[in-house]
């Protein structure tokens, strides 16, 4: 390993792809509350467990579809 390495012509950020998007979407309050409880209670943002919970779905519902064929 090195001892100094030179980033002079480094590009900051050419390798980082942002795969989230900001989209607003409008939750029953009843859903929010449920999903905001539950992340307080495990220390996750509520975000990332509403993207779970459809990631889930998706997987399952793709099962379904490859089931039926």
């Amino acid at each position: 390993m090195k001892k100094e390495y030179n980033f002079s012509r480094a590009v900051k950020g050419k390798f980082y792809r942002r795969n989230k998007v900001q989209k607003t979407i409008r939750l029953d309050k009843d859903v929010l509350d449920f999903y905001q409880k539950m992340a307080r209670e495990n220390g996750i943002p509520y975000q990332t467990l509403i993207n779970l919970s459809l990631r889930k779905f998706l997987a399952e519902e793709a099962q379904i579809i490859i089931t039926a064929h």
